[in-house]
């Protein structure tokens, strides 16, 4: 009790950053069963970093979720999002948090760059880990969901990392950005600068009908990244004959969706568990 006390005092007094809500979350056992497997593995060809969660005493190989974290384009890490990888992992998921390169310091499409080489290292090594190379999805929240929704919708970025498109069998996009333009805010502009087709940043463009399943999750209070951004690429992909769900949650903001994967928050909506059901649906074990 007098633990779960003080991590709700951490997060509630004003500290809700993502490190000290990862450090709540441990506190009232969100990572209950669960294990960091790889702590600060490199990958890719720009000195990245990836943490690698699973639940104990894996027996089988696992549906796998790569999970990115958000903050504009600008910051994040992954160790501040240990919450999202426990959360998954507690629910029969091996899990990798990738870094990845951020503004000022690069610029589009870096970081999709990045994150495809977090695909590829991910169907390379996975097995290793407990995970199942032929059941991957990817997920983040808010800029990570538009990294996740990228490498799912345009397959430029896995093709040139060695990796074939197909290799993403379902994507969960929550709070994401993915039909911005023209930009208005600042951060967008900065990460997409310099793009002679503006278009080509927005994953609306991309939309298909052989694009892998999709959970686009938002809510009714998000004022970071606009509700309409999940239903007009909802509306698209449906047009284009893809398989896509849309969640609304009302009532909760851009921050509420992530918080909510966490243990002392996990009240405030089913994200955890609707996005659980959805990649449990899209990627079943095999027969």
């Amino acid at each position: 009790m007098k633990r779960a006390a003080l991590a709700l005092a951490l997060v509630l007094g004003g500290c809700s950053g993502p490190g000290l809500l990862s450090a709540a979350d441990g506190l009232v056992g969100g990572g209950s069963g669960v294990q960091r497997a790889g702590e600060g593995v490199a990958f890719g060809s720009h000195g990245q970093a990836l943490d690698v969660w699973r639940p104990a005493g894996v027996q089988k190989p696992l549906p796998v979720v790569i999970f990115w974290y958000g903050g504009g384009w600008t910051s994040g890490t992954r160790a501040g999002y240990s919450f999202a990888g426990r959360a998954f992992a507690t629910r029969g998921f091996v899990v990798v948090v990738p870094d990845y390169r951020k503004v000022p310091a690069v610029r589009f499409p870096a970081f999709l760059e990045d994150g495809a080489q977090a695909v590829r290292w991910t169907r390379d090594h996975i097995r290793d880990f407990g995970g199942d190379p032929d059941r991957i999805a990817v997920a983040g929240h808010s800029a990570g969901a538009y990294i996740a929704a990228m490498l799912a919708l345009d397959p430029r970025y896995l093709r040139a990392a060695g990796v074939a498109p197909t290799t993403i069998r379902a994507a969960v996009g929550l709070s994401g950005p993915y039909d911005f333009y023209p930009f208005t805010a600042q951060s967008a502009a900065d990460a997409m600068a310099g793009v002679a087709d503006p278009l080509t940043t927005q994953p609306i463009h991309y939309a298909r009908a052989d694009a892998p399943p999709m959970l686009l999750v938002t809510s009714d209070r998000d004022s970071v990244v606009r509700p309409y951004n999940a239903v007009n690429l909802a509306n698209r992909l449906r047009a284009a004959g893809a398989l896509v769900e849309l969640r609304d949650y009302p009532g909760l903001t851009h921050e509420n969706v992530a918080m909510a994967l966490s243990k002392p928050f996990r009240g405030k909506a089913p994200v955890l568990a609707d996005s659980v059901a959805f990649l449990n649906r899209t990627m079943p074990p095999p027969r």
